[in-house]
């Protein structure tokens, strides 16, 4: 016995709609008349309005939509202009509309793929206010991938200049903007009713992906559309002069006096002239005060550890070390690291620096700096040796996320707890929001390093680059576990793989 197959063929009507991802695989390099054979059926394409003419600062002439497939979800969001002439200024963003693009041509035009030959008759305005779907945008993924995010609405996070704008200068022009994965494109028409804004030296930009042929390849160029498009995150450029670039906090064997923190300098440094400061914080079991620490990274007692950097020099690039006296690189018996650049070993078993000259406040002595019981620990360095709970360090790490170490609250104080800095894991601002956030464990800044084995010797090797050019993290750093032996070498925890500083 046997079965009879009637037919494969599954009787439906195709959509009339098409999305712009099926859309703009018809383009081949070359200018095509859009039919319904073409487009499998469909004669229309229908989306949410993104450009918004009324500042001057898009192509004119540009309706620019964006849509994705029902079945592709978010990975299909692009986007499409369409050449309507003076009448794309009628629309504005959140208007949804459809659009007969039958009979159009789908050519490339200085650079920017769009449809040509349709009038505002083609357009039907469905509905308005509707609210915009804005994605994330990445420099490196923008740079990568310019037709998948060309005519999308984007924001892209913690931009900066590049090169760095002088005080005085605006929008206006031609400009590189770098978010830290990589440069793209940023331009601002000088007929922009906002070309003459200064920008804040960091912030998120809001806008289209622009296209634009340069030397035969296509240069995508970010285009706002409104000087609110900018979210500050910092008006002021604050360049850290050196960074922390490793660590070990359980030595194989006792801690006393073996722990040690290496930093890398971002620029010669005269620590006589310019002194800063390295404060260690130990949240181990039941360390004092306990609770929410009310004066932060100067609390002192059981929780923080202050050492001083008041002498020596280091040079751009140089690896220095500031730690316990042994200056040993893996606890007792193994190999001494004495011969590099120590800035400050100090006897920790005796108490700390004074945190500022208004208090005696000091760290109690300690046998180890940093907690070995999983609770979190955590390390910052500061401009000078004046530090109080309000003091905002230049660098800050933290490792696990164990104890009471943050408060929220409103403003002006947003809480209690251990203040960050604008770093390559940590945010004073939110980015996504714009809402302060000055303390580990707050809105975002939730990232921490792994807490590794107790007691085997493990050097927390951080990686990472840091550009002295932009001024700024263009490569995270994220740790790499180097199991150290009693033998191990000074080249061990300085290799090719350390922080770089370009």
């Amino acid at each position: 016995m046997s079965c009879k197959r009637d037919t494969d063929y599954v009787l439906s009507t195709p959509s009339m709609f098409i999305p712009n991802v099926d859309l703009r695989k018809i383009y081949k390099n070359t200018e095509v008349t859009l039919t319904t054979e073409n487009m499998r059926g469909a004669s229309m394409v229908k989306g949410q309005v993104i450009s918004n003419h009324s500042t001057n600062n898009l192509p004119p002439g540009l309706l620019i939509i964006q849509n994705t497939r029902i079945v592709g979800g978010l990975d299909s969001l692009r986007g499409i202009a369409i050449n309507i002439g003076v009448d794309a200024a009628k629309y504005v963003p959140g208007d949804s509309v459809h659009v007969k693009i039958e009979g159009g041509v789908l050519k490339r035009v200085d650079g920017t793929l769009q449809i040509m030959g349709k009038t505002a008759a083609d357009v039907t305005k469905i509905a308005s206010g509707k609210t915009l779907y804005i994605s994330r945008g990445y420099g490196n993924l923008i740079a990568t991938y310019p037709d998948r995010y060309e005519c999308t609405l984007l924001t892209i996070y913690k931009c900066t200049f590049n090169p760095t704008l002088s005080a005085t200068e605006t929008l206006a022009g031609d400009k590189v903007l770098n978010d830290g994965t990589n440069d793209f494109g940023f331009y601002t028409d000088p007929k922009a009713s906002f070309a003459s804004v200064k920008p804040p030296y960091s912030g998120n930009y809001k806008g289209i992906i622009i296209n634009k042929i340069v030397n035969d390849k296509i240069l995508p160029q970010l285009r706002i559309t409104n000087a609110n498009d900018i979210g500050a995150l910092s008006t002021n450029i604050d360049a850290p002069e050196c960074v922390i670039s490793g660590f070990i906090s359980d030595v194989n064997g006792g801690d006393g006096n073996n722990e040690y923190v290496q930093l890398r300098a971002t620029k010669d440094i005269n620590f006589a002239n310019t002194p800063f400061s390295l404060i260690v914080s130990n949240n181990a079991g039941a360390s004092v005060p306990t609770g929410v620490p009310a004066q932060g990274w100067a609390t002192g007692q059981q929780r923080t550890y202050k050492i001083n950097l008041t002498s020596g020099t280091v040079s751009k690039g140089e690896f220095f070390y500031v730690g316990g006296i042994n200056k040993l690189i893996n606890g007792a018996n193994s190999t001494s690291i004495a011969s590099s650049k120590w800035i400050r070993a100090l006897d920790y078993n005796k108490v700390s620096d004074r945190f500022n000259s208004a208090s005696t406040v000091t760290g109690n002595a300690t046998t180890g700096l940093m907690a070995n019981s999983g609770n979190a620990f955590g390390m910052a360095v500061f401009r000078g040796i004046e530090v109080t709970g309000a003091t905002v360090p230049i660098d800050v790490l933290w490792v696990s996320t164990g104890g009471l170490l943050y408060q929220s609250g409103g403003a002006p104080n947003y809480g209690g707890g251990y203040r960050i800095g604008n770093t390559d894991i940590y945010d004073v601002i939110n980015p996504q929001n714009l809402v302060p956030q000055p303390f580990y464990r707050a809105g975002t800044n939730t990232q921490s390093l792994t807490y590794l084995t107790a007691d085997l010797g493990y050097f927390y090797l951080l990686g990472g680059a840091y550009d002295t050019k932009l001024n700024k993290w263009v490569k995270a750093r994220t740790q790499t576990p180097i199991l150290l032996t009693k033998t191990s070498a000074l080249t061990d925890i300085e290799p090719a793989n350390a922080t770089e500083i370009r």
